[in-house]
């Protein structure tokens, strides 16, 4: 190849990557914007609830993230922040939800007149994360049996979350404290309560494992889970994947349901 060549192609490399790095690094700008709002809220509670932010904990995996933490005499609550807007479409067993956002824009030479854009995103399933930091914080309060760990999904307010179809807790921001306080049994005493959050405290390994290092641990455990999966193996505990004919087409599922519920489509 010519050397006149190599200058423009080695420039656009550049460029192409600049671009990538831009998008990565506003998505990551615009996450931390909706955790910090959302810790505002939580710095709102009264002062028998325990916030923990951006809290790491090892799993057999490697690690998972967490947003926030309350623990309270009431129960746990792990809580994913999404900053997103838009409609949000999405149920339980989805892989992943999709975000639609409808702009309307105006004509550069027909002011008068406006045309829809439609953008289209996906997002790996919110509510399957959220129950999936339950369950690891519900491994490291073992002690604690009956403690509830409640997840909760918080959209931004700019989120319709109207399309959204699930069991579980999917709210907006103005919702949150509402929905906190509405869990008023108690299941901890005091000398509990402090028990509760030394524990999470010193299973917290966000000092010391960096975000790179998560990220890296996240893309792991993902490519080992997709690994097992097109070799017929559960990903989630180890049985073999059966093919069954559901309502909506061929998918696969685990041999051991109703004990393990995963499936994914053929």
């Amino acid at each position: 190849m010519p050397s006149i060549l190599i200058i423009p192609i080695v420039i656009v490399v550049i460029l192409l990557g600049l671009t990538v790095y831009a998008k990565a690094n506003r998505a990551k700008l615009k996450g931390k914007a909706g955790e910090a709002r959302v810790h505002m809220r939580l710095m709102a509670l009264p002062d028998e609830y325990h916030l923990f932010d951006n809290v790491v904990l090892l799993t057999e995996h490697g690690t998972t993230q967490i947003d926030h933490i309350v623990v309270s005499r009431y129960g746990v609550f792990a809580i994913e922040t999404k900053n997103y807007r838009g409609s949000i479409y999405g149920k339980d067993d989805d892989t992943e939800w999709k975000q639609i956002i409808k702009t309307d824009v105006r004509y550069s030479r027909k002011w008068w007149k406006t045309y829809t854009y439609i953008t289209k995103n996906k997002l790996y399933n919110p509510v399957k994360q959220s129950k999936g930091h339950a369950y690891n914080i519900r491994k490291k309060l073992k002690d604690f049996p009956h403690l509830p760990i409640i997840p909760l999904v918080v959209f931004s307010n700019e989120a319709d979350l109207s399309g959204v179809k699930t069991k579980e807790i999917v709210i907006n921001e103005n919702d949150l404290l509402d929905v906190l306080k509405t869990y008023r049994n108690i299941y901890l005493s005091e000398s509990d309560l402090y028990k509760v959050i030394e524990c999470i405290s010193i299973h917290d390994s966000s000092l010391y494992i960096d975000n790179k290092t998560h990220i890296r641990n996240v893309r792991l455990a993902k490519s080992v889970s997709e690994t097992k999966s097109r070799l017929g193996i559960c990903p989630k505990c180890g049985g073999s994947l059966v093919l069954r004919n559901g309502r909506y087409g061929n998918f696969y599922g685990c041999s051991n349901y109703p004990k393990c519920k995963y499936t994914k489509k053929d």
